[in-house]
Parts: C-alpha cells; structure tokens; sequence
C-alpha cells in the first residue's frame, strides 16, 4: 500500500511539475572541447542576458496576473452571492458590496500593472 501512495506521489509531481522532470534539459547548452555550458534558469543567453528590470518586470507580470485572477473569482462570488440571496437584504447588500470592492481591486491593479509598465520602460529606454 506504501508503494502505490509513492508512485501515485511520483506521478502527481512529475506531471503537475515538470521542471523536476524537465529540469536536465537545455536546448541551448553546447559541448565544446569537453566544457559544459549551463543554462541560464531564468531564460537568458549569452546573446541575450536577463537583467535586473527585464527579471522584475517577470516577477511582477506575474504576480498581477495572479492577483488579477483573484479578482475574477470575487466577481464570480459576489455575482453567486447576488443572484442566490433569495430576496434576502443583506445577502443582496453582501453581494453588492463584494462587487463594488472587486471593481476598486481591479481598478488598482490596473493601475499598479500601468505604473509598473511605465517605471520598467523608463528604466531599460
């Protein structure tokens, strides 16, 4: 019974992380005169290094992005909460004021996601 809940263990990780998996393989590294060339984890080369801004722009794309999705779930929630209060006035109040701050989130982030945009550009211009 231990071996299946490893296995089973196994198989969750590799396929719902696969850079534990994938994590040997580089297409870009090159074999010369018995050297070893290491990819860069980030996704730069040598042509093409990843820098300070470029890194941070990635790191905070992507946490918006993720924030942008919580968003969206609270519009869901607050939609639900709405239409399935049954005429009850402080569900119908608790759903309107889920959606009003859901608006006020996603007006800051787009604001955050406007202003980070332009201090990243700026700085790599």
């Amino acid at each position: 019974m231990f071996y299946k809940k490893l296995f089973t263990l196994l198989i969750f990780i590799f396929i719902f992380f696969p850079q534990i998996s994938l994590a040997a393989t580089c297409p870009t590294a090159e074999q010369t005169d018995g050297t070893v060339e290491l990819c860069d984890p980030l996704g730069g080369t040598k042509a093409n290094p990843i820098t300070i801004p470029t890194l941070l722009g990635k790191i905070i794309n992507s946490v918006l992005g993720i924030v942008g999705s919580l968003a969206l779930v609270m519009f869901i929630y607050g939609g639900a909460t709405w239409m399935l209060s049954g005429g009850n006035q402080e569900k119908v109040t608790k759903g309107k004021q889920i959606l009003i701050w859901a608006t006020f989130g996603l007006v800051i982030i787009f604001t955050a996601y406007a202003l980070v945009r332009f201090v990243l550009t700026t700085i790599t211009a």
